[in-house]
């Protein structure tokens, strides 16, 4: 019987899997990444796009994973055409430390016989914390270990990889221990436990540290060991010598007061107990001469000259001994050997004993011989000077050796060099000679001065003193003597068209800026200097710095009253105010100004004096002139007022100005008032005003005497003709043109204005009366005296109450 159709074409389909090159299958590779550690069925990619499907169509295109016995991680979603876990993936366990995590799968297109491969890499995460092999770790010290001794603690392990991985680690807080983490080749991180200070039993036996190790993740997992430090003190010990015999072999020729060993015991116990002291046992008179015992540190020092023909060896006993009294013995044999006795010999040919600070490397500075009397290799000798100078020594012919430049040398590093010869013989012990060279640098201009700051600012009040000093500006020169001093100065300019020199001088030697004259803020606020620093030096160098001198405002202007403004004819201004005014009228506004700035400039108004007090107000801040009630019957028609104006600087300065205000609802209540406003005039002025006075009284009272007659020839025509006739035959000699009727009358009052010009002088005031239009009128133009207005002066109206004026 025949297999069916399905089965014969899936067994194609494995065939071809394992024979691809004898079928026609198109291989292509799909690359995803996910996280580890997603819960099953979480999606890795959508598969169904990647290969141009509809998500419901994967069944029936017979899409599915081709399993080769291995775990599957992965499975494909029918539904959504995803690509999905088919459970938690758990990267450390799939591929451990690698750094890279990735798990091949093949997709297999069972319509198109077709083969995708799948690369999915597993991207870690923190998900592992730093964790101890042990929790605890007990740390046995002695309490007199030095500090800086060093014990290793427990590492920790994290199996995460990258930032997650171990990172470091912390100790904490103890004043006694450090933690210290040194890396490996490898770059695996070793915490090292370091003492910082000394330990004391008897303050504290136990020390209790918390190890913790931290990775960086995000967020960061850590794990904690603890470290228990414990402290033992107990004298169960005698001291023990680290040697039981100590040998040493000696040249004769040892200088007195050479250290010739130091033996040393030690004791486990702590404090007291564990205090080792040495000395001599069974001393001899020989020993006592020749050799000094240190019985705290064990130094035994030559005491006395040794000599080889007298003895060639020497036997001395030692002992130790703590506090408690254990005790230790010990043996020092000193073999005398005769060896090298003479030292080198140092002779300077040649001497520079100074040189420039720019001398180029390999510049000459001595030429010495060395000599060394003995012979072999107690007569070869070697030279040196110390490492960290900037010379060399150059061996020449023989014996004899230069010493050279071998850096650049900078005097305002290192101005002067002792320079120390050694000269070592190869005998044993070796001996040496030491010869010093001094040697000077001298200095070249090679530094400019630079000043302490990058940029200056200074403050002066205006209207200082001239020659005050500003500001004190300072540069410093590394250099010496004359390539170090200093001369300061000043960059030319001009100010307003005026030099800068006129204005501000700088001492060259101190540099100390200077005030020639005296600021004014309300000329300029502020100054800009360039200020120059040159050193003595061939060629001189130099830098420059900037200063901004700023001038402080000074209350120095009084406040300058703009209105009411004075007159210049030395007339008195006055001001109009209704006799109605209700409370809180304006009558006029009092303006000022100060050339100050700030607070300085801040004005305030205020009421001084007045003739009536209570009637008018001053505002504060505006000036304004206002009643400060309604006015009554019984005030005065002229009221004086004055007006202070003040700023508020220290001191403050202030100004007056005085207000004559006229109180009335009609002009001639005003002319009658002006009376009373008096001036003071020379003598010879008052005459003057007099006659003004006479002719004025005179010219008022033809006026009224025209009126009256002209009102009863009025009357009398009406009521009589015949007394008209009388009183024309009385009049026959003036011509009838000039007679007018009431009418007449009234159109002369309407012409016959008055108009009075106000100043802001309360002394002096105009009365103007501008010149009438004389026709149909019994007043002719020449009766009139002049053709020009008439200027009244405030003395004219001097007598109040006259009865021709009124």
């Amino acid at each position: 019987m025949a297999a069916p159709y399905g089965s014969d074409r899936r067994e194609l389909i494995w065939i071809c899997i394992f024979l691809g090159s004898l079928c026609d299958i198109r291989a292509e590779q799909i690359r995803y990444s996910v996280l580890e550690e997603l819960e099953r069925g979480s999606v890795v990619g959508n598969l169904a796009a990647d290969l141009g499907l509809e998500p419901g169509k994967l069944a029936e295109r017979g899409v599915r994973i081709v399993s080769r016995g291995k775990t599957q991680l992965f499975a494909l979603n029918p539904r959504s055409g995803s690509l999905v876990t088919a459970g938690r993936i758990d990267r450390e366990g799939l591929c451990d430390r690698s750094p890279k995590c990735t798990t091949n799968l093949e997709i297999l297109l069972e319509d198109k016989v077709r083969i995708l491969a799948v690369e999915v890499e597993i991207i870690d995460i923190n998900d592992n914390a730093p964790s101890f092999g042990a929790q605890q770790r007990e740390i046995k010290v002695t309490e007199n270990e030095n500090p800086g001794i060093r014990f290793p603690l427990p590492e920790a392990f994290d199996p995460d990889i990258g930032v997650n991985a171990l990172q470091g680690y912390q100790l904490s807080s103890n004043a006694h221990f450090s933690l210290d983490v040194q890396s490996g080749p490898d770059g695996i991180k070793y915490p090292e436990l370091v003492l910082e200070n000394a330990l004391d039993r008897e303050e504290e036996a136990f020390h209790h540290l918390v190890l913790t190790a931290f990775d960086g993740g995000d967020p960061a997992r850590s794990g904690t060991a603890t470290i228990q430090i414990t402290l033992v003190d107990t004298n169960d010990n005698a001291p023990v010598f680290t040697q039981p015999e100590y040998h040493i072999s000696v040249k004769e020729n040892l200088p007195v007061g050479t250290r010739l060993l130091t033996i040393k015991a030690t004791d486990p116990d702590e404090g007291a107990n564990g205090e080792v002291t040495y000395s001599f046992r069974n001393v001899r008179d020989k020993i006592s001469q020749l050799f000094q015992l240190n019985s705290l540190t064990g130094d035994i020092t030559m005491l006395g000259e040794l000599d080889y023909e007298d003895s060639g060896f020497y036997d001395v006993d030692v002992e130790a001994h703590d506090g408690p009294g254990l005790r230790a013995r010990s043996k020092v044999l000193v073999t005398v050997l005769d060896v090298n006795d003479n030292a080198p010999e140092v002779t300077v040919t040649s001497l520079t004993s100074s040189i420039q600070e720019a001398s180029s490397p390999g510049t000459v500075i001595a030429l010495f011989n060395v000599h060394d009397s003995d012979s072999g290799e107690n007569g070869l000798v070697t030279c040196s000077i110390p490492d960290n100078l900037p010379f060399r020594l150059e061996k020449t012919y023989g014996n004899y050796h230069r010493l050279l430049i071998h850096r650049t040398l900078d005097r305002e590093e290192v101005s002067a060099y002792n320079i120390t010869i050694t000269a070592t013989d190869q005998g044993t012990p070796p001996l040496s000679t030491e010869t010093y060279i001094s040697l000077q640098v001298v200095d070249i201009n090679d530094n400019p001065p630079t000043f302490t700051h990058a940029s200056y600012s200074a403050y002066i009040p205006e209207n200082n003193p001239r020659g005050s000093s500003i500001v004190s500006i300072t540069a410093q020169d590394p250099d010496s003597g004359e390539n170090a001093q200093v001369i300061y100065s000043l960059s030319e300019d001009t100010i307003q068209g005026v030099p800068l020199s006129s204005y501000v001088s700088i001492n060259s030697n101190t540099g100390v800026l200077y005030a020639l004259r005296s600021f004014d803020y309300e000329q300029f606020q502020d100054l800009k200097l360039l200020v120059t620093a040159r050193d003595s030096g061939n060629p001189p160098l130099s830098s420059n710095v900037s200063l901004s001198l700023f001038v402080l405002d000074q209350n120095d202007n009084t406040p300058e009253i703009l209105y009411p403004t004075i007159p210049t004819d030395g007339s008195t201004g006055v001001e109009l105010t209704p006799r109605s005014a209700e409370p809180g009228y304006l009558v006029t506004k009092v303006v000022a100004v100060d050339k100050d700035s700030g607070q300085n400039a801040w004005l305030s108004y205020r009421l001084l004096k007045a003739s009536e007090p209570g009637l008018f107000s001053v505002g504060l801040h505006t000036g304004e002139v206002r009643t400060a009630r309604a006015l009554l019957d019984r005030d005065a028609l002229k009221q004086n007022l004055v007006v202070a104006v003040q700023d508020h600087g220290q001191p403050p300065l202030s100004a007056t100005v005085t207000l004559t205000i006229a109180v009335s609802d009609n002009i001639p209540d005003i002319l009658a008032d002006l009376g009373n406003i008096k001036t003071h005039i020379d003598q010879e002025d008052s005459d003057i005003t007099l006659y003004l006075v006479v002719a004025v009284a005179v010219v008022s009272c033809v006026f009224l005497a025209f009126v009256i007659v002209l009102l009863i020839h009025r009357l009398r025509r009406w009521h009589s003709t015949r007394l008209l006739q009388a009183a024309g035959n009385g009049l026959s000699a003036m011509p009838a043109s000039h007679f007018v009727g009431v009418d007449g009358v009234h159109a002369f009052l309407q012409t016959y204005s008055h108009e009075v010009s106000l100043t802001a002088d309360s002394g002096k005031s105009h009365l103007i009366f501008p010149q009438p239009n004389y026709a149909d009128t019994l007043i002719s133009q020449e009766s009139c005296g002049k053709s020009d207005p008439l200027l009244v002066s405030q003395d004219l109206l001097e007598i109040k109450g006259d009865s021709s004026l009124q």
